[in-house]
């Protein structure tokens, strides 16, 4: 009895136990769902906070161009009725001056003539013939055109109302305020010195023309654009290690101009090293992130690799060939190659050697050495050669020798060959390289 009371009791505390783990890891649950309703509390309030502050900024800033222009127009206005009001009383005032003037004249002579009437006998003769003669020159029946009131401007202000009705429309109109943008960040895919975003529609009837991608280092203040275009996908390269980088995306409505509300923001990073060309070899000048390597008009041959085997298998390694074009340098040579390999091997002047898997620049593949049957277009001016690996084997194969099996594929201008590479070691980073005899080849990788 009493050891199956110690059982029994043993079988309580280990049910008091479990139950007091469950509360715990309940409490844990709870307290995260907490944070996140937090969370979302604050982006709600954080975000109803900045849209209120855009929309009092962007209506002052309205007003007030609003008031500039009316002010403008109000101004040009007044200075046309300025001028038509001078143009038209300038004839005026000429003809004004020469009735004033008739009507001097005519009061002299009128003067004049009565003083001969009425003037002493001996004199009158010669005074009403002096009078009667200058009367004949002066033109009495004489007298200035004076326009209607109906041949005159008469200026009046014509203000058709329909403004107002069309500006209320037009600010009834004006402005849409979202609770949720019509995309949102999907994905973020690590990748060596950099991060593969991937974004999506989350609106059923938005019809996206253009996305457009920003991010900004840890807490910088500015967000920079890094990619505009139609692709829901981009590969953010220049990424430091270990570093958050802030990200969001917006779209362009199908024949719209102005973008949509941004997505929420969210961090990504990565943790991979970037990949770069090793130093110091002759025949090749590096970009200063040792990402791009340009094949100089030195005579020196031979294979220039990664600085480090920092090509694992499960990711992608990717060639891009940039400006200038194959056809600005020569004919290509058989022997350049862009591939990945075991190990560094000094003293050859091509990756189409043993170890090593590589894409000749007219297409050839070549496997430790021999050339496949399958082939890849050629590799030019933009070209973009893709190597993607995966383990397959472990552990002795018996038949081909090997017992370290890695599926590859390389891709390159939307083809693709697939193949198995067989090796006698386990390799879990390999190196790249590339090998060119002519000057101007210009290769990034990443």
């Amino acid at each position: 009895p009493m050891e199956a009371e110690a059982e029994a009791r043993l079988l309580l505390l280990r049910e008091a136990q479990e139950s007091i783990e469950a509360a715990r890891s309940h409490r844990r649950e709870l307290q995260q769902r907490l944070r996140g309703l937090q969370q979302a509390r604050h982006q709600i309030r954080e975000s109803a906070t900045l849209t209120r502050d855009v929309l009092e900024q962007h209506f002052n800033d309205l007003k007030g161009t609003l008031k500039k222009l009316l002010d403008e127009r109000l101004t040009s206005l007044l200075q046309e009725v300025d001028s038509i009001e001078q143009e038209s009383i300038k004839p005026l005032d000429e003809c004004q001056k020469l009735i004033e003037q008739g009507i001097s004249t005519a009061d002299d002579l009128l003067r004049e003539g009565e003083s001969a009437v009425h003037g002493d006998v001996g004199q009158q003769n010669e005074k009403l013939c002096s009078f009667t003669k200058k009367a004949l020159h002066i033109q009495l029946d004489s007298l200035p055109e004076v326009p209607s009131l109906v041949d005159v401007p008469c200026l009046s202000a014509q203000l058709d109302d329909c403004l107002l009705t069309i500006l209320k429309d037009e600010i009834f109109r004006h402005g849409t305020v979202a609770s949720r943008p019509p995309v949102q960040l999907e994905e973020f895919v690590e990748k060596p010195g950099g991060i593969l975003v991937r974004w999506c529609k989350v609106d059923d009837d938005f019809i996206p023309q253009d996305y457009r991608l920003q991010y900004r280092k840890g807490t910088a203040s500015h967000f920079e654009d890094v990619y505009v275009g139609s692709e829901t996908e981009f590969i953010v390269l220049h990424i430091d290690p270990n570093v958050d980088y802030q990200f969001r995306v917006c779209a362009r409505g199908d024949g719209r101009q102005e973008w949509s509300p941004w997505s929420v923001p969210q961090i990504g990073h990565t943790t991979l090293v970037p990949h770069e060309w090793t130093t110091g070899l002759e025949g090749y000048s590096l970009s200063s992130r040792r990402n791009i390597a340009l094949r100089n008009d030195s005579q020196s041959c031979g294979v220039l690799y990664s600085k480090a085997p920092t090509y694992s298998c499960g990711q992608t390694l990717t060639f891009r060939q940039v400006l200038p074009a194959i056809e600005t340098v020569g004919q290509p040579d058989r022997r350049d190659s862009l591939g990945v390999c075991v190990e560094q091997q000094n003293g050859y002047d091509s990756l189409q050697r043993d170890k090593a898997v590589c894409v000749s620049t007219n297409g050839a593949v070549f496997v430790n050495g021999k050339e496949m049957t399958n082939q890849l277009p050629a590799v030019t001016s933009g070209s973009t050669v893709t190597f993607d690996m995966e383990v397959v084997q472990l552990g002795p194969s018996g038949n081909e020798g090997g017992n370290f099996k890695l599926r590859v594929t390389i891709s390159s201008n939307n083809r693709e060959v697939v193949f198995d590479w067989v090796l006698d070691q386990c390799c879990g980073s390999l190196y790249f390289g590339c090998s060119f005899s002519y000057p101007g080849w210009k290769v990034l990788v990443f």
